[in-house]
This record gives C-alpha cells, sequence and structure tokens, in this order.
C-alpha cells in the first residue's frame, strides 16, 4: 500500500516576494493545475505571523509515484522560473504518512 508524502517548503526572499510568487502561483491558475493532478491531496501556502519574509506551502501527494510524475510534469519547469523571478530560497522538509494514525495517548489533546 502506498504511503502518502507531505512535503512543506519554506519560501523565503526579500521585499515580500515569497508572497508575490504564491500570489502568482494562485492567480496564473498554477495552484489550481496542481490541485488537478493525479494523487494531489493538497497544495496549499500559509502565511507566517511572525515572519513576513517567508511563506509555507504544505504539498502532499497520495504516493511517491504520485509525486515523481508531478516532478517530471512541465509543471515544474512554471513554478522553478516563477521561483527564480521572485530570487526565491528554500527550506525543505519531507514527512512520509504513518499508517497507524495518532496514538491513544495523543488523541486526547484533539478536539474534533
Amino acid at each position: 500500500m502506498p504511503m502518502g508524502i507531505t512535503v512543506n517548503i519554506y519560501y523565503s526572499g526579500k521585499d515580500g516576494n515569497a508572497r508575490k510568487f504564491a500570489e502568482e502561483m494562485e492567480k496564473s491558475g498554477t495552484v489550481a493545475e496542481i490541485r488537478r493532478e493525479t494523487g494531489n491531496k493538497r497544495y496549499e501556502y500559509f502565511f507566517s505571523k511572525d515572519d513576513e519574509q517567508t511563506v509555507l506551502l504544505i504539498d502532499s501527494w497520495e504516493s511517491q509515484e504520485a509525486l515523481d510524475r508531478h516532478h517530471a510534469s512541465p509543471m515544474m519547469e512554471k513554478i522553478s522560473k516563477l521561483r527564480d523571478k521572485y530570487d526565491l530560497h528554500m527550506k525543505v522538509e519531507r514527512y512520509v504518512e504513518d499508517a497507524s494514525g495518532i496514538p491513544a495517548a495523543d488523541k486526547i489533546f484533539v478536539k474534533e
């Protein structure tokens, strides 16, 4: 059974460029295209209240194969050009889904 993959990408730049990048990704329709790709579970930007020069992208895929297809798609050239346009730097964190779910001891802290 394939394991889900989540990649947190922290884009940072100067003069609000990370936010401008995220806004252009949305307005250009690129985000919508990525969300329609087979295997995409989530593609969403978040803005930090403490660091106005950094934007977090949460990018989740059903499997490594789905992520590999995305990375091999023409979409990556669009994204790369926009990153260069805004001179962004990246910090990346990668997480693999835990099939066992949230442990019972942790669930007491979760209100659903």
